[in-house]
């Protein structure tokens, strides 16, 4: 019976944020397809060190029934994001739910209610917790896991969400393609043809031990390439060299790559290995004799079968010059070397014909697919 249900509203510190990181243990037990994030890194996430919290709040609650957690929600309102796009908008994520629909109407009523005390008008999401960040409720693809830093969840969450009131905003595409050299003939074509016109034109591969002085190019790039994205909004210099910061530690050089035009950034792509296939058997812990899978993937000493395209920009004038091509022989040339398999590219908009135009023409297929959801606020 819902009346039994109770949300408590909790501190993003110390034991409460604990109980709600652990809270979807109770969803994925026995799901093999559920990779529990790294519990050290995530808190990051939460603590108000984040540089997000300079121009963001966020609050988070846990539902319990029967003396158990059975869902959690957190409630994001982004001002960076409210001026860029003149929308009174909070964010909800995090979402997670046992399968009853009373549970989650509360969690969802328990953000409502708080993004309306905030003058909101409407809620988007599920962000976790903004578009720069892991985003989007698994619609299609559950029959594998998640890529590194992609989303993952029931097949029933649909329901709870769309029965919760809410309706499509977006849709965001996983594509996949193999990695072997057929694509990669294709590719270095285009890319040797556009160098020989365009000698000015270079692929930087970026150091780990530069990266800090990489880092001021990759800012450079960064925002200006996704400027007219939908939902974008700005990553602050703290907020990039935040997520650098968590990065690092998982790049692989020839992964990371800047496209310089007369020594002028003009693009940026990275691409990292699906370190998902070690840290799923860790179940969130650091502190795990299966840590060494993952030292093994981090060392070069193990490969996984798996990569992911995160990332992939082009300032304006820049575009549709082949460039997408020249980046992409980089990385599958490198991959084809590490023994990698396949390629996840991910996340596109559904409506971005300009970058999955070409995805296609290289083999690869929509494997998985995200959605983003609204919901109006009354009153």
């Amino acid at each position: 019976m819902s009346d039994s249900i109770q949300i408590t509203e909790l501190r993003r510190s110390g034991r409460d944020l604990s109980r709600f990181l652990r809270m979807p243990y109770a969803v994925y037990d026995g799901d093999p397809n559920w990779v529990a994030p790294l519990m050290a890194d995530l808190k990051k996430v939460f603590f108000d060190s984040n540089p997000l919290f300079e121009h963001a709040e966020m609050s988070i609650w846990v539902a319990t029934q029967g003396g158990r957690d059975v869902g959690r929600i957190a409630g994001i309102l982004d001002r960076n994001h409210v001026a860029k796009h003149e929308d009174a908008t909070a964010f909800w994520g995090f979402f997670e739910c046992i399968n009853d629909q009373a549970v989650a109407d509360k969690l969802f009523a328990a953000v409502g209610d708080w993004a309306k005390a905030k003058s909101c008008r409407r809620l988007l999401g599920p962000m976790n917790p903004t578009t720069n960040d892991e985003c989007g409720l698994l619609i299609k693809g559950f029959d594998s896991p998640p890529v590194i830093m992609m989303t993952y969840n029931p097949p029933y969450y649909v329901d709870l969400v769309e029965r919760g009131g809410f309706s499509k905003a977006k849709d965001l595409l996983a594509y996949k393609f193999g990695v072997n050299p057929k694509p990669l003939e294709r590719m270095r074509k285009i890319a040797d043809g556009l160098a020989r016109r365009n000698p000015d034109l270079k692929i930087i591969s970026i150091r780990k031990k530069h990266l800090l002085a990489d880092l001021e190019k990759v800012k450079a790039v960064y925002n200006a390439a996704w400027e007219d994205n939908w939902g974008f909004v700005p990553m602050t210099d703290g907020e990039l060299t935040f997520m650098a910061a968590r990065l690092k530690p998982l790049l692989v050089e020839d992964f990371a790559l800047i496209a310089e035009d007369k020594g002028v950034p003009v693009g940026f792509m990275l691409c990292l290995p699906d370190y998902n296939q070690a840290i799923g058997p860790m179940k969130g812990k650091l502190l795990t004799p299966r840590i060494w899978g993952l030292l093994q993937m981090l060392m070069g000493w193990k490969t996984p079968k798996m990569a992911r395209v995160l990332t992939l920009g082009l300032v304006k004038s820049h575009r549709q010059r082949g460039i997408d091509a020249m980046f992409f022989a980089h990385c599958v040339a490198k991959g084809i070397e590490m023994g990698i398999e396949e390629c996840e590219v991910s996340w596109m908009l559904e409506d971005n014909v300009m970058v999955l135009r070409p995805i296609e023409v290289f083999g690869g297929v929509n494997y998985k697919t995200y959605r983003l959801y609204d919901k109006p606020l009354a009153g």
